[in-house]
């Protein structure tokens, strides 16, 4: 029950806000390939983030073949997906193995490595979950839930891109 309480107090974010810059890099992470990443990158088209805590990572696999499914033009619609790496007992040698092979199957996602929790620090993410987030592309906040998705959440998800693209 204390859980339930507290993921509602801390958990999505303000829909159409642009949420506090955050840049990952050395320390706190990054992409895969090392280098930094930036959530000022979340603009100019609708952009799905996925935060994700490694114990978590199936989740919400229904919802990322659902928008998979619908093929969305990849100059309109580009995705993230951003692994709690500090949210799991797994070592990070082996995430990264995973994360590796994830990006051969997903290869237009970027992937971005928080070692840190720095999500969850500056935006109030969900810890030790799995949130999906689509910014607009002036990177405001169009859609925000935190935990597994409801079948009528996959609509509402879905039809926002939609509408946004």
């Amino acid at each position: 029950f204390f859980t339930f309480i507290s993921s509602v107090i801390y958990s999505e974010l303000p829909i159409g806000k642009v949420p506090p810059t955050i840049i990952l890099e050395g320390d706190t992470g990054g992409r895969l390939d090392g280098t930094k990443w930036s959530s000022e990158e979340l603009s100019g088209k609708i952009f799905i983030l996925f935060y994700v805590d490694p114990d978590e990572a199936d989740l919400n696999n229904h919802v990322s073949e659902a928008i998979k499914a619908k093929k969305f033009p990849r100059i309109k619609y580009g995705s993230v997906a951003v692994i709690n790496m500090a949210a799991t007992w797994k070592p990070n040698f082996a995430i990264n193995m995973k994360l590796k092979s994830k990006q051969e199957e997903y290869k237009s996602t970027v992937y971005v490595k928080d070692l840190q929790k720095v999500l969850v620090e500056k935006w109030g993410l969900d810890d030790d979950n799995n949130d999906v987030i689509v910014f607009g592309k002036d990177g405001q906040v169009l859609f925000s839930v935190d935990g597994k998705f409801s079948d009528s959440q996959v609509g509402e998800i879905i039809s926002v891109i939609e509408n946004n693209l």
